[in-house]
């Protein structure tokens, strides 16, 4: 049967003084909308709020919006980013000391519950979060700023993350965000990754809509000849 996989543009590439033209360039090839949010602690740059979340969701309403804190704490913030109405919101391990309360409380407002991991974060500590979440985000690059080169390590925990989802029987999809482009899309996918996060390949690209047609392709016919 052949496996869905979405592609996820960062808007973090985007052009921040014209987001709305940066998301029209994409013609709707893409599955969701990626957003960073980073405070400056946690990682040495500051980007997105609440408040630019709620935007989206309002002009965008169809749109999956896929939001990733990457602030310390983050259940100080919590009620105010579930409130702009994302579909996903993922939380870092390694930043929150009651993670468990804050994926439940994710559910709880109706959203989708993740969790992501960083590079250097041995992905077993993930293993008592994987009843509770809906999504995983493997970092394939040390979060912060956006056009770094992938990590190859990181299949690792693919691999491990694909193997527990099978043996729990459980239904989280695998995403990985970081270095990732034309020349490693596939083997990404292939290595079983259900959601891709592109930024500056994206929006750096001449036409970001054909660039997406193309790794959906490749993606494609990779998966078929597995």
């Amino acid at each position: 049967m052949m496996r869905n996989v979405f592609l996820a543009p960062s808007l973090l590439s985007a052009d921040f003084l014209d987001v709305r033209s940066s998301i029209a360039s994409l013609k709707g090839q893409h599955d969701w909308l990626h957003v960073d949010v980073m405070d400056g602690c946690f990682v040495p740059n500051i980007t997105f709020g609440p408040g630019f979340v709620s935007a989206l969701r309002k002009r965008y309403p169809s749109e999956v919006l896929d939001v990733h804190l990457m602030i310390e704490h983050p259940e100080r913030l919590l009620e105010a980013f579930l409130d702009a109405g994302p579909d996903y919101l993922t939380v870092h391990i390694e930043a929150d000391p009651h993670i468990h309360r804050t994926l439940s409380r994710i559910r709880e407002r109706g959203a989708k519950a993740g969790v992501s991991i960083n590079p250097g974060t041995p992905e077993e500590l993930l293993r008592p979060l994987l009843p509770m979440v809906d999504l995983v985000l493997v970092m394939s690059v040390n979060p912060g700023f956006g056009g770094q080169s992938f990590i190859p390590s990181v299949m690792e925990k693919t691999k491990s993350l694909c193997r527990w989802r099978e043996a729990g029987h459980y239904s989280y999809v695998v995403e990985m965000d970081g270095g990732i482009g034309g020349g490693n899309a596939a083997e990404i996918a292939l290595g079983g990754c259900d959601v891709l996060v592109m930024g500056s390949a994206v929006f750096g690209a001449q036409d970001p809509a054909l660039f997406l047609r193309e790794i959906k392709l490749k993606v494609k016919e990779a998966i078929a000849h597995a």
